[in-house]
């Protein structure tokens, strides 16, 4: 079966999430990715943790479908550059400046390869004050006030996943697969540069806006939202419930429908969103009050006849169970060297059977790489 990137192939010579992320998306539309990693230590998200059959949860979730070269860089510049040759696209996310001091940055491979989509991933950009700073997913949300709106009033707090990354490498992913449709027409290739600042800050954008044009800044409101009401965690006979109201309509519904009181439909403090977001701390008693007489399954029922959205709290290692994701069978089996793992598969279905490619061990392509770009082992 034919998938959309048959016949591209990806050098990516990365490490961590970011730039991983990206053109693991590319593996599985049939990219073929050859991932250049270090000599005996390789990407060293291979060492963050353990747990999945004594493999990192970071590379088994980043990895799957590529092949892995050790190669030393520095000493065998050659054979990198036989690799980016035969490349439709070159993925790099070495420290700033690295890749231009070895040969490797967009201006110099471009001139060799016209056609290269060459794709840089940093935290900062190419200049500026902050080019060399180092850049962690920690940081740059605190960079980019996410950490700011995110928590409790007293305490701020890091969101729980790699979301600096996940933005940076999902807008690498979208800018590659732009330049390969913009080259079909041009036949030019692009340079490329992502940055974690930039895409956080957009995802930033709207408190960002907030703060600047409003009068103050966001609250931090734990699970609630900071400018939606009632939107967040209700507490009642067995635990609590998750609901948002996104406008007057639905609030009408939540009031005549599931609170059994049409009065405050009209109620000068929660008539519109902005007066319930001023009177939320009046607000939410009367939500748990109404709940309090019933268990969680039986509001969420409530809430569902009345076309109110609403979800339960979940652990992450629920996820596997999710009757949503079994019914619609979303996962399947992806080999690694320590063994079969579950894997979601690609958000977005395009009707044909997925790619799910094995996550490879270190070098495990490294003779036939050799033997195919050149340059076999002695």
């Amino acid at each position: 079966m034919r998938h959309p990137l048959d016949g591209i192939t990806v050098v990516a010579l990365e490490q961590a999430v970011a730039a991983p992320l990206a053109t693991r998306h590319l593996a599985d539309l049939g990219a073929r990715v050859i991932k250049v990693e270090r000599p005996g230590a390789g990407d060293f998200a291979r060492d963050y943790d353990r747990t999945v059959h004594g493999q990192s949860s970071y590379f088994v979730w980043l990895n799957r479908g590529k092949e892995s070269i050790e190669l030393d860089i520095k000493n065998e510049i050659e054979l990198l550059h036989a690799l980016i040759a035969r490349a439709d696209v070159f993925v790099q996310n070495l420290a700033p400046g690295a890749a231009e001091r070895l040969g490797l940055g967009a201006e110099a491979l471009r001139a060799q390869h016209p056609s290269l989509i060459h794709c840089s991933v940093s935290g900062y950009g190419p200049h500026g004050p902050y080019r060399d700073k180092k850049a962690y997913d920690l940081l740059v949300q605190c960079e980019t006030g996410l950490l700011a709106t995110t928590g409790t009033p007293d305490v701020p707090s890091k969101a729980g996943i790699s979301v600096a990354d996940i933005a940076t490498g999902m807008y690498a992913y979208s800018g590659i697969l732009t330049a390969l449709y913009d080259r079909e027409h041009t036949g030019q290739g692009a340079s490329l540069h992502v940055a974690m600042i930039d895409a956080l800050g957009e995802w930033m954008s709207q408190p960002a806006y907030f703060s600047r044009y409003g009068a103050e800044p966001p609250r931090r409101t734990a699970a609630r939202h900071a400018s939606i009401a009632p939107y967040g965690p209700y507490d009642c006979g067995d635990g609590a419930v998750f609901l948002g109201v996104q406008n007057d309509r639905e609030w009408a519904a939540l009031c005549h429908d599931v609170l059994k009181r049409p009065d405050l439909v009209e109620d000068p403090r929660f008539r519109t969103n902005t007066d319930r977001v001023r009177h939320d701390h009046e607000l939410t008693p009367l939500l748990e009050a109404a709940f309090a007489g019933f268990e969680a399954d039986e509001v969420l029922a409530l809430l569902d006849t009345a076309g109110i959205a609403n979800a339960r709290l979940r652990g992450p290692a629920e996820l596997a169970e999710h009757p949503q994701l079994l019914a619609r069978s979303r996962w399947c089996s992806v080999a690694t060297p320590g063994g079969e793992v579950e894997a979601l598969l690609p958000p977005v279905e395009t009707g044909r059977e997925p790619l799910m490619g094995a996550v490879p061990a270190l070098g495990q392509h490294n003779e036939a790489i050799r033997a195919e770009f050149g340059k076999v082992p002695a």
